[in-house]
Parts: structure tokens; C-alpha cells; sequence
């Protein structure tokens, strides 16, 4: 297990209001409760590491709120954002599976509530539940297709305001949850932001200027309301 500090949280699965949407955490009734006897559920600050790249791969983190970035680390010491993880992502469910080690660095960019599952509890729980085998197969497939559009967004798109739109977007529906109003939280600095489109952070300054000017976007403090996503969608395309 992680060795951050713990704080135990009395928030489950049945009263998120979020379940419903979340491959993994939608769960039959039996399967739901086995789950919520395994692990821990943690309160944690901005800042916390879930889990290091190339770490023994001990457990599963499923995110109940929050954002959590990942990162990897090249050999002369640059750091890459490979992807904010939203609630209801399971992180390290791969390198659980497989017995192999964490391919990324996990770090909390805001305070989260996170459940902590050890590897043993989880490789058990799935093989006793066949929908939890299922659901995370799915969310395995989900992961490589991620993995996928996101190089093909930094190979393909010819222009950053493009993989910025894109970003923006995802973000967006991922934290509306399927509402109409398209609004999140923005953890990120726009230098971190600039690392994960593969831009500058003058750039990505200027853009988010440019989408605010152009009534693409509204900004206010750190939260961001997607005002035109036909427009956005057109710029990432």
C-alpha cells in the first residue's frame, strides 16, 4: 500500500450520485458490497503520490472525487503529463493485472478521495465476480483506447489550438456527467497544460486568451465553462 497519510471516509458506493456513470463502480448489489469491504477510501491533500513509475504494482486506486495527473519521467530527467485521471478511473489496474510494475507516476492535483484496494483483495474480488471481470476488462479496453486518441491528437492535430480545444473538451464532459452545462476545474498551470498538448506555456496563455476573447470559453478563477463546443469541436477536429 501507498505510504501516504490515511484519512477514512464514510462515502460509498451506493450514495454517489456518480455510480451509475462509472464502468466500475455500477456494480450488482452483491458485488457492490463485497467491493466496499476490500481497501480503503482515503481523504487526501493536493499533492499526494498514489503510486511512482516503475513502483511494485501492490494496488488499485479508484478515484471517488478529484483529479489525479499522470506522469512519466524520460532518462535525462523531463517529466511528461500523459493524462488527468477523473472520479471513477481505476489507476493501476493494468500493472495490477499483470504483475508488472507502475508505468506511471500518480500525484493528486487537487484533494481527492481516493480508494485504495491491495493487489491480492482485488485479484480475488474480480474472480469472484464475473461483472467485476467484465468491467475491468472494459475499463482496460477504455484505457488503450485512451492512450490511442491521445497520441493520434499529438501526432495528427496540425495546430496547438487544436489539442488545446480537444483537452478543454474532454475535460468538459467528462465533469459534466452528461449534463447540459459543460464546466470544470482547472488544477492545472498553464505550464503543466502546455506539457500536455506538446506546446509552450506562452502559447497556451495566449490560446486560452484568444478561446475567452472569442466567447469559446468563460474563465473564472480557476473554473472554466465551455461556452461554444460546436466551435471547440471544429478546432479539434
Amino acid at each position: 500500500m501507498s505510504s501516504f497519510p490515511s484519512t477514512r471516509s464514510a462515502r460509498t458506493c451506493e450514495c454517489c450520485e456518480l455510480r451509475s456513470l462509472r464502468m466500475f463502480c455500477n456494480l450488482n448489489a452483491e458485488a457492490r458490497s463485497n467491493f466496499e469491504s476490500i481497501g480503503e477510501q482515503t481523504d487526501l491533500p493536493k499533492g499526494a503520490t498514489l503510486f511512482h513509475e516503475n513502483g511494485l504494482s501492490n494496488g488499485v486506486f479508484v478515484i471517488c472525487t478529484g483529479q489525479v495527473k499522470l506522469s512519466c519521467t524520460s532518462r535525462d530527467g523531463k517529466t511528461l503529463i500523459l493524462k488527468i485521471a477523473m472520479p471513477g478511473d481505476v489507476l493501476g489496474l493494468g500493472a495490477v493485472i499483470s504483475g508488472s510494475r507502475y508505468e506511471v507516476t500518480a500525484e493528486t492535483i487537487q484533494p481527492a478521495q481516493i480508494k485504495n484496494i491491495g493487489r491480492d483483495d482485488f485479484l480475488a474480488f474480480i474472480q469472484n465476480h464475473g461483472e467485476a471481470s467484465l468491467h475491468a476488462a472494459k475499463a482496460l479496453s477504455e484505457e488503450y483506447k485512451a492512450a490511442f486518441f491521445d497520441a493520434r491528437r499529438l501526432a495528427l492535430s496540425g495546430s496547438a489550438a487544436g489539442r488545446l480545444a480537444a483537452v478543454l473538451l474532454e475535460w468538459a464532459r467528462a465533469a459534466s456527467c452528461g449534463k447540459p452545462e459543460m464546466h470544470f476545474t482547472m488544477a492545472l498551470t498553464h505550464e503543466e497544460l502546455a506539457n500536455l498538448v506538446g506546446s509552450s506555456r506562452e502559447t497556451i496563455t495566449r490560446l486560452l486568451s484568444r478561446f475567452k476573447r472569442d466567447k469559446l470559453i468563460q474563465i473564472r478563477g480557476s473554473r472554466i465553462l465551455i461556452l461554444s463546443p460546436e466551435k471547440l469541436e471544429r478546432l479539434a477536429a
